[in-house]
């Protein structure tokens, strides 16, 4: 069970915190109090009972982690160790940790499309990851506002520690190596049309 603040319930309902607040005024949707601030909260197995099984939210949370090599397995550990520190500290309970090895840049990652798949079937509430490139190398923040738009949200600690630079720079080789043997293998073509043309 998750706790939830009006804000986040009046962008799941969509509708506006003021009504939100008119519903708990007319018990159309009560909201809970906290004994010292006497805050509104709600929770996520009540607003799923007001909206019904079928649009049942989740509430589960997945640390997902990942590195690019074999090589880098220690920091895949120690990646996954801090982010249950973090969670642990925000007072999130972890019902899943997902790691892989595999590029940033590649879009078939197993796991990675497993996580999204859960996502699109609105099993999943939160992702946690240290840092944008962990989730996804390039266009996070499209992925980001699809992953938004399922009921998911990513939650980026943006510890630097757990993306090291070199990484990147394997990632950036990697891009201009496709290019290169693709402009390669376009003159070598070229060549031999040339030649083609000459007999």
């Amino acid at each position: 069970m998750e706790v939830l603040k009006p804000k986040d319930v009046s962008e799941l309902l969509n509708i506006t915190v003021r009504t939100l607040q008119q519903w708990d005024r007319d018990g159309k949707l009560k909201a809970s109090r906290t004994p010292t601030t006497n805050r509104r909260y709600y929770t996520s197995d009540q607003i799923n009972e007001y909206l019904g099984r079928k649009n049942r939210i989740s509430s589960k949370t997945v640390i997902y982690a990942r590195v690019s090599s074999n090589s880098q397995k220690p920091d895949l550990e120690s990646q996954i160790e801090f982010l249950k520190t973090y969670a642990n500290a925000k007072g999130y309970i972890v019902d899943e940790i997902i790691s892989e090895i595999g590029s940033g840049l590649n879009y078939n990652r197993k796991k990675w499309n497993g996580l999204l798949k859960q996502i699109e079937e609105k099993r999943i509430a939160r992702v946690i990851v240290s840092h944008k490139d962990r989730f996804i190398r390039f266009g996070y923040d499209w992925y980001a506002e699809y992953v938004k738009r399922q009921g998911c949200e990513v939650e980026v600690v943006n510890n630097e520690a757990t993306s090291p630079q070199e990484e990147m720079v394997q990632d950036l080789i990697s891009i201009v190596h496709c290019f290169s043997c693709r402009i390669y293998g376009l003159r070598k073509y070229k060549k031999t049309i040339a030649e083609d043309k000459e007999l």
